[in-house]
């Protein structure tokens, strides 16, 4: 069976250039990027096609440390992003290196985000390519749909 590129819809109760300024900046990142049960740090974040975004993910819930060393992986790991579409404020582009996998090569995965303005609101698409497999696409697309929740938490501690 092949998985196709799975698209993430939400509509948030914000302006676009605050949900741009969460997505695109280092304290914005650093308060909502990671997926439940893990932290981020943003280490550089250069905002142009073909710049980086690098940032230290750490496991801090108790089942993250566990699944992680059971599948032979470090608590803490550097993640990589190049940005192939920087089109403030309404789309961004980024190839993620999917360098995690015990036991498979490297490889390179494409997020894209659409940003639309709805009046008093804004629609935020994401559309994220499939992993490898099955499996870890399922793991992967759950941990971005907890990142958009995260998002709307974010949003909601600066439009308070």
């Amino acid at each position: 069976m092949t998985i196709g590129p799975a698209r993430y819809e939400r509509t948030y109760d914000a302006p676009a250039e605050l949900i741009w300024k969460l997505w695109t900046t280092t304290a914005g990142l650093d308060e909502w990027f990671a997926p439940g049960g893990f932290q981020s740090r943003v280490d550089e974040l250069t905002l142009r096609p073909g710049g980086q975004l690098r940032y230290t993910m750490t496991a801090t819930a108790p089942e993250s440390p566990r699944f992680l060393r059971n599948a032979g992986m470090p608590l803490s790991s550097e993640v990589r992003k190049t940005f192939s579409e920087v089109a403030p404020p309404n789309r961004l582009a980024y190839r993620s290196m999917i360098d995690f996998v015990p036991d498979h090569e490297s490889y390179e995965h494409l997020t894209t985000v659409d940003i639309e303005p709805a009046g008093d609101r804004t629609k935020v698409v994401m559309t994220v390519d499939p992993l490898h497999d099955e499996t870890w696409t399922r793991q992967h697309r759950a941990h971005r749909g907890e990142e958009l929740d995260n998002l709307e938490a974010a949003i909601r501690r600066h439009t308070r």
